[in-house]
Parts: structure tokens; sequence; C-alpha cells
């Protein structure tokens, strides 16, 4: 030693062994250069007679298995401590592992590389397989112990675990004395490691030791200790890491799994346990261990029920009690999702049955189940779970539950709608939203809440590209066209996304129909009637909707229309008491809720009863045409045997006697849709003229054969069709074939030749402005200076496209009647050639105008639907024939149109009702219609000096509000979305229209009757019982509203909540930064949006 330096040279021997020689002599040998060889060092150095400082003060005593040396001066600068250890020459065995666990130690600590260190080990693990008594093996067992359960890094705890399983192979007795019962439930109980930090490895060290000891004589005793220890700790809700390595040691170790009444309750507090699991990371790499975790579990209560099935049913029953509780104040985990994947299919029917049928569950604890059972369709692990949500929604359904489902439909279904932006949880979330959408059929209110968010999705999927979210376009396309069948009526809310998925395949009716028909909650849909509308207030229109009782918005929409029908709605509600006539009775009754009732909408279930017409078939669709013609002709009929409703217009001496005796003797359905019709027949043989006068309360048109020749008049800039003319002998039977607006000379009435008559629409004209007739293509409008030029541009349409003038002249025009229709002339006495034309004589107040559809098909024997547009002008001219002693008077009191010596008058109509069918066919389809009221005056004008100001056109159609009713639904609409529903919708088509007659300058004698009574009476008062009726019903309404809102504030408390899940379809679309298989593009996951996903 000099000066406190012990000089050694070393020498390479081996690549495990090396030559330590000194500068003086000591402990280590006589001689310098006494050689002495070391095992196991490994360090990359080449160090040749370096000196080299000893490490403590003390001598080496000659027996030590370890020697520390620092090399402050080695070329590498490496400043780490070398263990220099002797081989099994230099030292017996029992020295050696006297030390062995010391030595261990002393690696492990020290601060060398691991690859250093592990090389080391290597030595010490193959001395550990040799003999060694008991009190070596303990003490490494003690040490692999404390650096598998409390080392700091993962590289002292494979240390651990190496020795562990050396000791375990080569050591078995002292292995399986160290690994004892006691001990085991030592470390079960109160752990290991200093207090407060405490070891988290107990049970993978136990699964460890477990492998070692199955066949010794104390396996069992550990096997039933651990049976109870397991179900103790699932007691202490675990989490999920503690869980998972319980679920891992009982799959590889199943014989300590809880058994008899044990195992149900360890089954049912595993369920409990796994409720509790949250992941606080947000990061991907910690989901994905937490849903590998949330996995294990589950699949060890997959292993016990297929084991042991009984089990089952109490397990679901634990589940059911977690999800439909009331008083948690956190939700359960999503990873209960887990759970029911694995339970067998075939249990479905009877575990549903069961619960539906239970009357201890109550409906806030029902839906709160099924609510929390919908929000998994967002876990990225489950099976079936699908399945077991809509065989739940399908059993509340099977026992009438539909409060639930209602309230449970209308909370979840965005929700789901907005997963389907994730393609691992795609397919379960769109079987959810099929059955969702597809039951709830009673009501557009589902469907409509997704409607904003459709665009946005079609475009994502889109841009997704995969055949996943092919596939899924397709069948959200199927889903969306099923919706606009079953609720159409709604063009300017569906217009977005009939636009969005116009590219899709479209399915066809059966297919449709199929659909709906296997999905509804109810065949009947009445039973629904009294869930809707579900705590609505009344429509911002102030309008009130009527509710579909089964099919019957035939009705709806008629009723609607006639009590649009202003000057018809008063004379029906001024109706007086006891009148004798029951259906008016009830009509005034309807029109009275309508005009008076709080409710947003009524149901029209006792006028449904009263005005069924005996052949239509209940809960079937029905012709609304059909109906409202059977409709005014029992009202008529019923008012014609002696019962006039029109006493309070007589008693109040606003008549003349002559105008009260021609008036008076009509019914209020002659006064208000009544018309004449002259329907003449001439005889082309001897030109004999026979003629038949007619009445009539609506006009079918029929729409001309595609082959012929439609001046088609679509525009809404003033036109002219050519009217109906008098009929001259053709020259040559080929004359009267081609266009149906023939010259024609009239020998009938005088021999004079009559000049051409119009049909007229009309466009936007200030008062006073003359409507010049627009011929080919003159306009007759400066476009440029035109404010509503754009508009007009809008509505123009082909030429060959049809209008409604188009189809009145096609009507009016001459029939030829030949062949199998051949007249039979009185007067030549056989069987001739005709020609039949029909000429109005006495227009109606209100003009019906039905446009003939729906035509039979001789080739499939059934009605198909002519699907034309067919253009509607907001205002109408008509042709009406006037005889020639009236001709004068009626000039003489400026009525529109009429010249001295003619025979035609014009008379103008402005548009007020317009019926859609949504359909193919007549028996099925949907109807809905568009009205405004139409009124004399200026809507909100006050009459100037008590004479009322008449309206322009222009404001007619602008400042008039149009609106929807669609059943419950009224809404704001436009005459644009009239005029444009068909080109959106190609099966949305006008069918019954409603005109109304705008009274002359001077006013014929029912307009000025019914003018003055409105000035004079204002609106109509109704009679004392109608009042207080309405008043009960109205007080009774409010009532049914502040249950329900305490009824519903307790569903809707109850329902779980998920604020977060509008950020799926709000997000920005343009925003690629989430990278992953879970993203929307992709199907893995950026950490935010996967996150989102699962929680």
């Amino acid at each position: 030693m000099t000066n406190g330096k012990l000089c050694l040279t070393l020498q390479f021997f081996s690549p495990h062994a090396l030559v330590l020689h000194t500068n003086a002599a000591g402990p280590w040998g006589a001689a310098k250069t006494a050689p002495l060889r070391w095992s196991g060092w490994q360090h990359g150095v080449n160090v040749k007679q370096t000196p080299l400082p000893l490490h403590r003060e003390a001598a080496i005593p000659p027996l030590l298995p370890r020697a520390f040396f620092s090399f402050p001066e080695c070329e590498d600068n490496h400043q780490d401590h070398l263990c220099l250890l002797r081989t099994p020459e230099a030292a017996d065995t029992s020295e050696q592992g006297a030390e062995m666990d010391k030595i261990l130690e002393a690696v492990v600590m020290s601060s060398y590389p691991n690859n250093v260190k592990q090389g080391l080990v290597r030595r010490v693990l193959e001395a550990a397989k040799q003999p060694m008594d008991s009190e070596q093996c303990w003490s490494m067992l003690e040490l692999s112990t404390k650096l598998y359960l409390t080392g700091d890094t993962k590289y002292k705890r494979e240390i651990g675990k190496e020795v562990l399983e050396v000791y375990g192979h080569y050591h078995p007795e002292e292995f399986e004395e160290f690994f004892n019962v006691r001990f085991l439930l030592s470390l079960l109980q109160e752990g290991y490691g200093p207090l407060g930090k405490r070891s988290h490895y107990v049970l993978d060290y136990i699964q460890l030791g477990l492998q070692f000891v199955l066949e010794s004589p104390s396996a069992n005793s550990i096997f039933s200790l651990l049976r109870i220890e397991v179900l103790r700790k699932v007691c202490e809700r675990p989490g999920p890491k503690q869980c998972a390595k319980i679920s891992k040691l009982l799959m590889q170790h199943p014989q300590c799994i809880p058994t008899g009444k044990h195992q149900l309750l360890f089954c049912q507090q595993l369920i409990r346990c796994i409720g509790h699991f949250q992941c606080v990371s947000e990061g991907e790499e910690e989901i994905m261990e937490f849903l590998e975790q949330v996995n294990k579990v589950s699949a060890l209560l997959q292993r016990i029920w297929r084991t042991q099935t009984s089990a089952i049913l109490p397990s679901l029953k634990e589940l059911f009690t977690i999800i439909s509780s009331t008083e948690e104040q956190e939700a359960p985990s999503n990873a209960l999702a887990s759970v029911v994947q694995f339970v067998p299919l075939e249990l479905m029917d009877g575990v549903i049955r069961n619960l539906t049928n239970d009357d201890s569950i109550t409906d806030v604890q029902m839906m709160m189940a099924i609510g929390r059972m919908i929000d998994w369709v967002s876990w990225p692990l489950g099976k079936n779970i699908d399945k077991w949500i809509i065989a739940l929604l399908k059993g509340l359904a099977a026992v009438k539950k539909f409060s639930i489902l209602i309230e449970v439909t209308l909370s979840k279904i965005e929700k789901v709608f907005s997963k389907l932006l994730y393609p691992i949880v795609r397919e379960g979330a769109l079987s959810v939203l099929q059955y969702m959408l597809l039951s709830f059929q009673h009501s557009h209110e589902a469907f409509h809440l997704l409607l904003p968010h459709i665009p946005r999705l079609v475009a994502s999927l889109k841009k997704e590209d995969s055949n996943s979210a092919t596939s899924s376009l397709e069948q959200l396309a199927e889903l969306i066209h099923c919706m606009f069948f079953r609720f159409s009526g709604f063009p300017d809310l569906y217009e977005p996304v009939l636009e969005a998925v116009k590219a899709l395949p479209i399915p066809n009716e059966d297919r449709i129909k199929h659909l709906l028909g296997q999905n509804a909650w109810t065949s009947q849909k009445n039973e629904l009637a009294c869930f809707y509308p579900r705590l609505a207030s009344k429509s911002e229109t102030g309008k009130i909707g009527l509710i579909n009782l089964g099919n019957t918005c035939y009705m709806n929409s008629i009723i609607q229309s006639l009590f649009m029908a202003s000057d018809f709605r008063h004379s029906v509600l001024n109706l007086t008491e006891g009148n004798s006539q029951p259906l008016m009775t009830k009509l005034q009754w309807l029109f009275a809720f309508l005009e008076h009732s709080q409710r947003p909408a009524i149901s029209p279930e006792s006028f449904l009863s009263a005005s069924w017409p005996p052949w239509f078939t209940p809960g079937a669709q029905q012709d609304c045409s059909e109906y409202l013609k059977y409709l005014l002709d029992r009202l008529h009929e019923e008012e014609k045997t002696g019962k006039r409703i029109y006493q309070k217009l007589k008693e109040s001496s606003l008549m003349s006697q002559a105008v009260e005796h021609h008036y008076l003797n009509k019914t209020l359905i002659e006064k208000m849709f009544g018309g004449k019709m002259m329907t003449k027949i001439r005889c082309l043989k001897c030109l004999n003229v026979s003629s038949r006068e007619e009445a009539f309360t609506d006009l079918s048109l029929a729409f001309p054969p595609s082959d012929r020749n439609v001046h088609g008049s679509t525009s809404i800039q003033p036109v002219e069709e050519i009217g109906p003319q008098f009929i001259e002998p053709p020259e040559n039977a080929g004359q009267l074939t081609g266009s149906p607006w023939i010259q024609r000379k009239a020998p009938m009435a005088s021999d004079h030749a009559a000049p051409s008559v119009l049909v007229e629409t009309l466009g936007f004209q200030e008062p006073g402005e003359a409507a010049n007739p627009i011929r080919g293509n003159d306009v007759g409008v400066d476009a440029a200076k035109d404010p509503l030029s754009t508009f007009r541009e809008q509505e123009c349409a082909s030429k060959d496209s049809r209008s409604v003038p188009d189809l009145i002249n096609y009507f009016l025009s001459p029939e030829r009647l030949t062949a199998e229709n051949k007249y039979h002339c009185e007067k030549c006495a056989s069987l001739q050639d005709a020609e039949k034309v029909a000429e109005l004589t006495e227009g109606p107040h209100y003009l019906i105008l039905t446009l003939l559809r729906f035509s039979f098909d001789p080739r499939t024997m059934k009605r198909k639907k002519i699907l034309d547009n067919v253009s509607i002008p907001v205002v109408l001219k008509l042709p009406v024939l006037v005889a020639p002693e009236e001709t004068e008077e009626v000039c003489c009191c400026g009525k529109d149109g009429a010249v001295p010596g003619r025979g035609f008058m014009t008379v103008v109509y402005d548009l007020c009702s317009v019926v859609v069918h949504s359909g193919i066919s007549s028996e099925s389809g949907h109807y809905y219609c568009y009205s405004r009221e139409c009124t004399d005056t200026l809507p909100h004008g006050q009459p100037q000096g008590g004479v009322p100001k008449q309206a322009s056109d222009k404001q007619l159609d602008f400042e008039i509000q149009w609106y929807l009713f669609n059943d419950t639904r009224v809404s704001f609409s436009s005459f644009e979305s009239v005029s444009n529903v068909t080109s959106f919708f190609p099966k949305d088509t006008a069918y019954v229209l409603f005109y109304r007659q705008r009274p002359a300058r001077q006013g014929c004698l029912l307009h000025q009757a019914l003018a003055e009574a409105s000035r004079l009476h204002g609106e109509p008062s109704l009679h004392k019982d109608l009042m207080e009726a309405i008043s009960k019903d109205n007080i009774l309404f409010l009532q049914e509203q502040e249950k329900e809102a305490r009824n519903r504030a307790a569903y809707i408390s109850a329902l779980p909540k998920s604020p977060l899940w509008w950020r799926d379809l709000d997000r920005d679309k343009d925003d690629d930064s989430s990278s992953g298989g879970c993203s929307p593009a992709a199907g893995g996951g950026g950490s935010g949006s996967f996150h989102g996903l699962v929680f």
C-alpha cells in the first residue's frame, strides 16, 4: 500500500475472468504478482497497470466475496465502481452461498449499466442452481421477494422474478416452505413494504409463485385461502388494474375461483367493481390499457358463466340494479357493456320478458336503465350490445310502455347518431338508430332532431371513403327515405337533407313499407295519440294542429283547408244553437276549438266518426278528394231538408228581399262552393245542339295525353290560355284533332262569331296596373326594373311543363264523341259522331280544383299516380258564360272582363289552399296542406272611409302569410315553398286546390253581405255551451300540462346525463391533427376523440 493507494494490475485471463496483480505483499498473497482469478467481470474498459484507489480504508480480507475499486484514471473517464466476484475455485460453496444474497443486492443496487449487471446476475443465478442449505435459500427468496414487490424499477422487479423462478424450479422444497399460507395471508391482508407505500404487485407475486406449489401438500390450503381473499378483495372495490390482476390470477388458476354461494357473490361484486371503473387519463396508450383491463375482467365472468350457468341471471339482476339506480351520485361506467356481451343470446327473450313484466321496477328505474344501456353503444369492445338494447326497446313496446320509449328516444337519439362518425362502433350504433327511428312512427319529433346533423355526417362519411362508410351511407339513406315517406309534408326542413343524400340509392316503396311495418311499436296508431303532443306549447303561428288518428291525414288536410276558408269558417261559427244539423254542429265545434283552444293540437275523433264514409276501411289511407266530396254532399243534404243555417244574416236585415230570395234558397255549401256548368253536345250530322246545366262543388281536372300539344303556362308573369269557344262545323273529320283550342262559330245562340275568351294566370301588379297578356316570348314587365324579377325567374319553368290553366283549358276544350262513344242524337234518332263542350255559367265563391293524378293502369290492374309537376298560379282568371240578357246588367255593375254584346266575363280567383299528396299511390302516402287567409282587404289594414281596400296581387302573394299544416305540426311557410315542393320532392304533388273568388269593383251581393256582416259583428260569437266547453278544456289542458311537467321532470332528471355528445358532430371537419385508427376517418384514435368515444 503506497500513500493509501493499492496498485493493481488487471490482466484479462478469459472473457469471464481476469488476473489481479498487486504491487505489495499483503492479504492477497506473498508475491507481488501472485495471480487470483475472478469471474463475472465484463466491463468494456481495457485497463493495464492502472493505479486504483482502495474503496475502503480497511484491509481486504482474504475471503471477502466482493471488492470495490474505482477507475478515476480510465481512458474513457468511467466513474462507476467495479465489483469483482471470485470463481468457485477461489472460495468454497458454503462461503459463496452464505453471502449470495448480499452479492446480488450489491450488484442490483450498483449504478452500473443494466447490461453489466445482467451478466453478473446471470452468474449468480447459475450458482443458485447448485445445492444449498435452507438458510441460504430463504435469504435469496427474501431478497427476490423484496426486489419484486418493492423494486422501484422494472429491472429490479425482473431480477426478483428471475430469482424466484430459479429457486422455484431448483429448490422446490425450500420454496414451498417459504411460500406458505401464513405468508400469503400476511401479504394479502397487510401488504408488503413500508406503511403508505404498500406494494401493488402482491397479486402478480402470488400468481408467479403458485405455479411452483400446485403439486405440493399445501396447495389446497393456499387455494382455500385465495378463494376467500379474492372475494374480500373485490368487495373492497379495487380499480380496474387490480381487478385485472385478480382476473388474470383466477383465469390461470381457476382452483382459486370462489365456489357455491361465494361464487355468485363474487360475480355480483365483480360487476359492482366494473360499474366503478373510470379511466382518468386521456392518453391513447392509457385508454388502450384500460380497455385491456376491462376485457380481462369480463373474460373472467364469461369463464365462470360458461361453467356455472346458474350464476348468469343473478349476475344480470345485479347489473340491472346498478344501471337502474336513481341514487348514484355518479353514473355507472360504460365498461358495464363488456359484461353483457358475454351473456348467451338464447337467454335474451327470457331476461327481457322478466324485466318488462316485473311490477317492482318503476318507470323511472326502467328509463334510467335503458338510457344507460343506450350509452353503451360508444363502448368499443362491446359485442351484441345493440341486440340487447333493441330487445329491451321491443320488450317495452310489447307491454306498451310508450312514455318510457318516447322520453328515452328523444333524449338519446342524437347521441346515438353522433357515434356513426366512429368506425369502431358504427355498426352497433347504426342498428340502434335504425330501430329507434323506424319504431318512433307516431311523431316526426325524433327524426327532426337529427335533421341539422345529417348533412354534416353524410359529408364526413363520404370523405372517409371506406367500405364501412359506404355501407353506412347506403343504410342511412334508406332510413332517411323511410322517414321522408312516413313524415312527409316538411319540404322546407327536408330540402338540405335531400340535397345531401341525392346521389345515394333510393329504396322502392315496397321496401319502405316493409321496414316501417316490421318495426312499428304498435299496429294501432291511435294507441299513441295520448302521447303526442308531449308537453308542447301552441305553435308560434297561433294555429292549432289536428292529431292523426291512424292514417287520417286525408281528413286533417281537408278540415284545415276548410277552416282557412275564412268566409266558410265564419258562417259555420255563426251557426245558431239547435239547428238540427248534427254534422254541421260537429264541424262548428271542431272549428271553434281550432280557433280558441290552447292546445297545440286537438283530436278530431268525434267529427271523424260522424263524417266517416261507410265504404272507407278503418285505419287505411283514403282519397282526400273523395272524402271532401262526401263531406260537402252530406252537409248540403242535411241543410237541404229544411234546416237553414243562414238565419242570423236574414235577421240582421242586411239583405233586400230580392237578395234574400235569391241566396237563402241556397244551402251554405251551395253559397260557398257551388257553381254551375253548361254541358253542350252537338250532332256533327244535323248540327242539333242539346244542353244541360249541372251544379258542381269541384272541378276534376284530368291530365292531357302525353302526345297532346298543351300550351304550358308556368310563368308567374301574365299569360293567356285559350278558353272554350263556340263550335264551328269542321270541313273534315281531321279538323277536330290536334290542338284543343279550335276557333269555332256559334250556330246555337246567334249568327255572330264568338271571339276568343282567355283563361289567365296573373302575376303581381300594382293597383290600377293593367294585366297585359304575354304571348309567345314577349314579356310585359322590364325584368331589370322589376324588384320581383329574381323570384319570377325562379318560378319560370320549361315550355313543356303543365300548369293549372292547361288542365282547365283541357277540361273546357271540346271532346269528340266517335266510335264506341257515339252520341245518340234525338233528331237523327241514331248514333252519330258528336262534339261535347263544357262551359262555366256560374263561378263558385270557393273554387275547388282536383287534379286527377290517379289513373287505372290496365297492365298492372292498379291505380297509378301521375307525378307530373303542375305549376300553380296564385291568381287565376276564369271565363264564365253570361246569358245575353245579363250582359248589359253585368257591365253596368262593373264586372271585370265583361264587354257588352259578348258572352263571357272574367272572374278572378286567389289561391288560398293547396292539399299535397306525398306518395306514389292513392292507397298509401301522406297528405298535408298549405293555406293562407284570403280576405277582401289588406292584411292588418284598416278600411278607409268604411270601404274595404282591395289588395293587389303582389300584396296577396307576399304580405299574406302562408302556413303549412301537417297533422299536429303547424309552421310558417311561403308561396315559394308551395311552388317548389314537387321540384325537390317528386312524390309530393299538388292534388286539391282551393281558390277564393275576388269580389268585383262594386262587389257581388254575397260578397257585400259577408263583408257587411263581418264589419258589423267582427269575429263570430259562439253560443254559451260551446264557449263553456272550450273554457273547461283549456283549464283541463293547463292542469294536464302541470302534471305532465312534473312527471317529465322526474323522467328527465332520471335520465343519464350525456353533455358532450354534440362535440362529435360540431368539431371542425378540416381538423386533421388527430391521428390513429379511432378517428372518424380511420378507426383507431387520436387521444381526444377516442376518449370522447369511450366515455
